[in-house]
């Protein structure tokens, strides 16, 4: 009788570890697939967060709504402390910034929308933004003249005023912060309060 020496055991248990291994490998990736769409997910919505904030105070400032509150930057030697800190920070500060809550000030991003498509955009923050007042828009190369509106004649001169706005928002991570900033440019002149 031959003995039994035991060889496909051993083949089998080899092959057994060669499959678990391809399995934890495989199982891993798709974890870390599922991990960055997860991330980017979170950027995207951060960042249409913040944009969506600057959109709406633009429109604020563009209708002339005096409610919108603004630091007067347009002496850079004045510029506020609080303002610099909110544009630089690389973590999340809303000293010295307004929150933003949509055009009638009543929509909470935090909280679950019962519209079934907004559902699972729930912001871990409400957007907030500053805005900064600039100056006057100058005609350039004549730095004591209004800037005139293209296609406008005649000695009469629109003016325009330059306004910063920062806005800075999570998505529904609060370790997701993005900070958008645009200049925007209108005819109303809002009188800034902030300090």
């Amino acid at each position: 009788m031959n003995r039994q020496r035991g060889a496909v055991l051993v083949l089998a248990m080899i092959f057994l570890l060669i499959l678990t291994i391809v399995a934890i490998s495989t199982s891993s990736r798709s974890l870390l697939q599922e991990r960055m769409a997860g991330a980017m997910r979170n950027a995207q919505q951060a960042e249409w967060s913040a944009e969506n904030a600057l959109r709406g105070v633009e429109w604020n400032l563009f209708s002339g709504n005096a409610a919108v509150a603004c630091y007067n930057s347009s002496n850079p030697s004045t510029i506020s402390a609080k303002v610099t800190a909110f544009r630089q920070s690389s973590v999340w500060m809303v000293d010295g910034a307004t929150e933003y809550k949509g055009a009638g000030v009543t929509i909470d991003y935090t909280k679950k929308s019962s519209d079934a498509a907004l559902s699972t955009a729930v912001m871990a923050r409400n957007p907030w933004y500053v805005v900064e007042f600039l100056g006057q828009d100058l005609a350039p190369g004549n730095g004591t003249s209004a800037a005139k509106e293209a296609g406008s004649s005649g000695s009469a001169t629109a003016k325009f005023y330059l306004y910063r706005i920062t806005a800075r928002a999570t998505g529904s991570s609060p370790n997701t912060i993005r900070v958008v900033e645009t200049t925007f440019v209108t005819p109303n002149l809002v009188t800034c309060t902030l300090t």
